[in-house]
């Protein structure tokens, strides 16, 4: 767990600040942790010290903080790309959600002028320089999985000519959210089986197993590794199910007051409120550069 930007072992329903329990053998820092990704499991197996605070719903950040790549996959799930109307990948559609997108699990998120749109999805931090990685050696590389949200700006997204504005689109400031912790894949029972899904003001929206997915988290993690490196603390978002706003009939779409909760079994969930944005919106550009 991100704690007030220190890191965190959760137990059941206490935490453990890492630097202050190690006597300073591992830092504070978050990011650094993913750098020293085994010492740390090691370090924190043996430990036995009873010493723990309540785990709280305020200054939780996103587990991966500061990640050197945030990767992103389009239509995962068949009944995803189903209710779009599209035809299934043969292999992972790729894109990214830049890491100024990035939020914690409790936040309250600014909606921009538009149609915004949530996305529930598994996400996957890379806990160890992966590089042309064998499916069959991928989990190994996985330092955990987290909750994550897909946010969309639905009109920016498809806005033409091609090629569409996907990486804007979900990049707004809190797009990104993540957390409320990081679990490693040895404390799931099966991690390729997950239920995740949404709820929005208690309305459930989306709901679905990651066993569904087209291309599960090894192969995403072998085909990206197949073409550059993954650095440790890198994100994956690994697709949404069916289900979303943009599609319904009518369009169910993110308005300020808006309580949304996300879960992933065997994780947590996540909890957003929203406002809507106070300041004017430049003019677009009437020409590219």
């Amino acid at each position: 767990m991100n704690l007030a930007g220190r890191l965190s072992l959760v137990t059941g329903e206490r935490t453990v600040d890492v630097e202050l329990a190690s006597g300073g053998a591992f830092s504070s820092d978050v990011h650094a942790a993913y750098g020293r990704w085994d010492e740390l499991r090691r370090w924190a197996a043996s430990r036995r010290e009873p010493e723990s605070d309540p785990v709280p719903e305020t200054s939780v950040g996103p587990p991966s903080p500061r990640p050197s790549q945030v990767f992103a996959v389009g239509l995962n799930y068949r009944d995803h790309a189903a209710e779009g109307g599209i035809a299934l990948p043969t292999s992972p559609m790729i894109f990214t959600k830049f890491p100024a997108s990035l939020a914690g699990p409790f936040d309250t998120i600014t909606l921009p002028p538009g149609s915004v749109d949530f996305e529930a999805e598994l996400v996957a931090v890379i806990g160890r320089r992966a590089y042309e990685v064998a499916e069959r050696d991928a989990w190994s590389y996985v330092a955990g999985l987290t909750v994550g949200q897909d946010i969309s700006e639905r009109e920016l997204q498809l806005q033409p000519p091609a090629p569409q504005q996907f990486s804007l689109a979900k990049s707004y400031p809190g797009f990104a959210p993540l957390g409320p912790v990081l679990v490693t894949p040895d404390e799931l029972d099966d991690p390729d089986d997950l239920e995740l899904g949404c709820r929005l003001n208690g309305e459930e929206m989306q709901r679905a197993r990651t066993s569904d997915m087209i291309f599960p988290v090894p192969r995403l993690v072998a085909y990206l590794s197949s073409i550059l490196p993954l650095f440790p603390g890198d994100v994956i978002f690994t697709g949404t199910p069916s289900g979303i706003g943009w599609v319904r009939d009518p369009k169910r779409l993110l308005q300020e007051g808006d309580e949304l909760v996300t879960y992933v079994t065997g994780i947590g969930a996540m909890r957003h409120s929203f406002r809507a944005v106070r300041r004017p919106v430049a003019a677009a550009m009437s020409e590219p550069e």
